[in-house]
């Protein structure tokens, strides 16, 4: 086993959308698959306000029934700077209505907790962020600058080290050279701090003309682009966590219910199909038609049976095409 975790808190967004479904799976997940978790766990939901056009809060009575049950705290917060225009921005605003000087890891909220958090050895003085990750930014131009010189110059920007960032053993303009995460889950010692950085770090990138950015898109990639330089800037990386537990026995960033039947392990879909089964989470549950249909009417297994795990098509694209030719990509 490993060396537990000083106590930490959890949490995930919410909204009136997919994501309170989620919230309620991923709550009874970390119920069932980590007893020994002993920090509070919130679902963090944003608030009306003049960067929404309808009110983004969970309001459905069953599903903040669930939620209470599962000994979830609703953590309201404001939208400053993002908000409807770019919600992944949640996560980062999010941040400074946590406790403050209180551990913390954010996760996706279309995760499962698959193992025992509480026995993950996180340094929370050294942050880290998911390492399940692609090269999807940037996309250097023929005629711009190239790779290198963009991180650099996001570097220079913040006045952070940039070679030291660097994983030298990879080759010079290829993606994993480069600090990168994906922003499914991240902890720190302290969310207001870590929140506070992360948002002036996107709020500048967005908003400054900054010439290497020049054709680059940042939307949706923005959280992914600023979160390495704020884990860096902390004294993270890489190496913040061993291998194998995150996104590995303990966790399960799935996406999208299609994509868990077609490539998870047998142990992810065992979490899911057993936590949601209890009548009192199915009946909030089966509201949400991919989970009716995919999970509640079994047709999961029929994706399932479309794919060999150890074998599976390399692009995701292909994984995709394949269950929407069968009538079942569902989401």
């Amino acid at each position: 086993m490993q060396a537990s975790s000083p106590k930490f808190n959890v949490v995930v967004v919410g909204q009136n959308n997919r994501l309170q479904y989620e919230a309620v799976l991923f709550a009874a997940s970390l119920r069932h698959s980590a007893p020994g978790f002993q920090g509070r766990l919130f679902v963090a939901t944003p608030e009306p306000g003049p960067r929404w056009r309808q009110d983004p809060g969970i309001r459905n009575a069953d599903v903040l029934k669930a939620l209470s049950q599962l000994d979830v705290e609703i953590l309201p917060f404001e939208n400053r700077v993002f908000g409807e225009a770019y919600p992944y921005g949640n996560k980062i605003e999010a941040l400074m209505a946590l406790p403050e000087g209180e551990p913390f890891v954010f996760f996706d909220t279309d995760t499962l907790i698959t193992g025992e958090l509480a026995d993950v050895p996180f340094d929370f003085d050294r942050p880290g962020a998911s390492l399940r990750a692609e090269g999807t930014w940037p996309k250097p131009t023929l005629y711009g600058p190239d790779m290198d010189a963009i991180w650099r110059a996001l570097y220079d920007r913040f006045s952070l080290d940039f070679e030291s960032s660097l994983d030298t053993g990879q080759p010079l303009n290829y993606w994993r050279r480069y600090l990168y995460f994906n922003a499914g889950y991240f902890f720190y010692k302290c969310p207001r701090q870590f929140g506070a950085r992360f948002l002036s770090y996107a709020q500048a990138i967005r908003d400054e003309e900054l010439p290497a950015l020049t054709d680059q898109a940042l939307d949706p990639w923005l959280d992914q682009v600023a979160l390495p330089l704020v884990i860096h800037s902390l004294g993270g990386g890489r190496d913040a966590l061993p291998e194998g537990l995150l996104d590995g026995s303990v966790s399960c960033h799935y996406r999208l219910f299609p994509l868990l039947y077609a490539r998870e392990s047998d142990h992810v879909v065992e979490v899911l199909e057993t936590v949601a089964a209890p009548n009192k989470f199915k009946k909030v549950l089966k509201t949400y038609d991919p989970m009716k249909r995919l999970v509640f009417q079994g047709k999961g297994a029929r994706i399932r049976e479309m794919f060999d795990r150890n074998n599976l098509p390399h692009r995701e694209q292909l994984i995709r095409k394949a269950i929407k030719a069968k009538g079942l990509w569902l989401r």
